[in-house]
């Protein structure tokens, strides 16, 4: 605040405009929708790799025969 204090008036008031514009510039979007914002995003993911599908899960298999072992246990117990 010394600084501005320092300078001529006139000086002060273009440094504070430049500093208004640098701040508004910060704010601006460079998407005008969120749709272009979510493809731009898609086509980033895509180029990264993220949504390949290289490696099998076998998540569901497990899960599958847990579920199965669950039942067969629960009908065993109960005749």
């Amino acid at each position: 605040m010394e600084s501005i204090r320092r300078q001529n008036p006139q000086a002060a008031l273009m440094s504070l405009e430049a500093a208004a514009a640098s701040a508004r510039s910060g704010f601006a979007c460079l998407f005008s929708t969120s749709d272009e914002y979510e493809r731009a995003l898609i086509s980033e993911r895509r180029a990264q790799g993220r949504y390949t599908q290289g490696r099998r899960s076998y998540w569901p298999l497990a899960l599958f025969a847990g579920c199965a072992l669950i039942v067969a246990g629960t009908v065993l117990l109960l005749v």
